[in-house]
């Protein structure tokens, strides 16, 4: 039977349901969000009076639009929404450092870091639910991929963040959230025009306007994808390089059997905008007697030579299962002093939030073991009944 001619038919509430369902206007691009409006007869700059109350005053509610019509609010009302994706989890270091598990509307978890530091305060945004990599040494790598993030999705991480430290309207002056950085779950290159239409609207000098050189977008190393971030976004380029080896990266990053050392260190290279005022960042994670060598900080200095780079060496965060450990300190410190001798800038990155499961896909990866657990009892109580 043709499954069309067999199904039943909808009844009148479903339809009705599904025909008012409303649409986010959370991540649409200007241009989408001045379609929408003046498809509903409205004349253009009504967009960007929404887009005002969205991004600078981060409104959630269209009664709070008080520079619209009670007309043009109810019209919204009936259609659309303005949403922030649900806090299952929010952590609060005792370092400052807040982290939240958040719920999308398809009950997927993503996970959202903010870093306060003396200069500056850095969120950490997710790109996608889990990763399609598997860094050996990264949580997030053992969570299979599931889906990309949508532009709204990875705005509502910075929208969650800003509610939380009180940051509408978007001020001028004295900050605290003054830094984004695409590092969370997932590979932003394999999302790129989810995660360039978010940036753009964050960049909007009339909403959020944070500047592209306090946006840094990290990779694994997607050597095809790197031109284009850095021509479209202009955004600072961060490179999770580990290793100086292929035979090790292969194993540690395993996107380098696809680009190699010698391909991404090319693109690295010929990265647009790139320059000694404004370098690329390389992240090397100080894995115990695997990639700490002295040995391997000067073939580390050799490799980036005549690249615009700064090192960041970061102590590794344990996480449960992991089959690494941290460097020592005094191995981390020498490796940093060895790099700073060959004239690269090797700052250690102070570990923050390892009081709240800090580690990128620690927290949803607690959540989920819970999950399962309450479904295991329940699907036991079941048996038993």
């Amino acid at each position: 039977m043709d499954s069309a001619a067999g199904a039943l038919p909808a009844t009148e509430s479903q339809r009705s349901s599904e025909a008012v369902a409303p649409r986010d206007l959370v991540g649409l691009s200007r241009a989408e969000l001045t379609a929408e409006i003046t498809g509903l007869g409205e004349p253009s700059f009504r967009a960007d009076q929404l887009w005002h109350w969205i991004y600078h005053r981060g409104a959630c509610d269209f009664a709070e639009m008080t520079s619209l019509s009670k007309a043009f609010r109810a019209k919204l009302a009936e259609r659309y929404h303005v949403a922030r994706p649900e806090i299952a989890t929010h952590q609060l270091s005792s370092d400052g450092t807040h982290k939240w598990l958040l719920r999308l509307a398809d009950g997927n978890e993503v996970e959202t870091v903010f870093i306060p530091e003396e200069d500056r305060g850095t969120l950490c945004v997710s790109s996608q639910v889990g990763c399609t990599l598997t860094c050996r040494f990264c949580h997030t790598g053992t969570q299979r991929l599931v889906r990309n993030l949508t532009p709204g999705e990875i705005l509502g991480q910075l929208m969650i963040a800003r509610d939380a430290l009180d940051e509408w309207p978007s001020p001028k002056d004295g900050r605290r959230l003054t830094n984004i950085v695409m590092m969370g779950m997932g590979e932003p290159l394999y999302n790129f025009d989810n995660v360039a239409q978010a940036l753009t609207i964050v960049m909007d000098p009339a909403g959020i306007t944070l500047g592209r050189r306090k946006i840094t977008l990290s990779t694994a190393g997607v050597v095809p994808m790197m031109a284009r971030c850095g021509e479209e976004l202009g955004v600072n380029l961060a490179v999770s390089l580990h290793a100086v080896t292929d035979e090790l990266r292969d194993r540690i990053v395993p996107l380098n059997k696809k680009y190699p050392l010698a391909e991404l260190l090319a693109a690295c290279r010929s990265y647009p905008g790139a320059h000694n005022a404004r370098r690329i960042t390389f992240e090397y994670v100080m894995l115990k007697d695997v990639n700490d060598s002295l040995a391997e900080a000067q073939e580390l200095a050799r490799l980036l030579k005549g690249i615009p780079a700064k090192i960041n060496l970061i102590p590794f965060n344990p996480w449960p299962g992991s089959e690494y450990v941290c460097s020592d300190w005094d191995t981390i410190e020498r490796f940093s002093d060895s790099l700073f001798a060959a004239g690269l800038s090797a700052p250690v990155r102070r570990p923050r939030g390892r009081d709240i499961m800090a580690a990128c896909g620690q927290l949803k990866s607690a959540s989920e073991k819970l999950k399962k657990s309450l479904r295991e009892t329940q699907s036991a109580a079941h048996a038993e009944a």
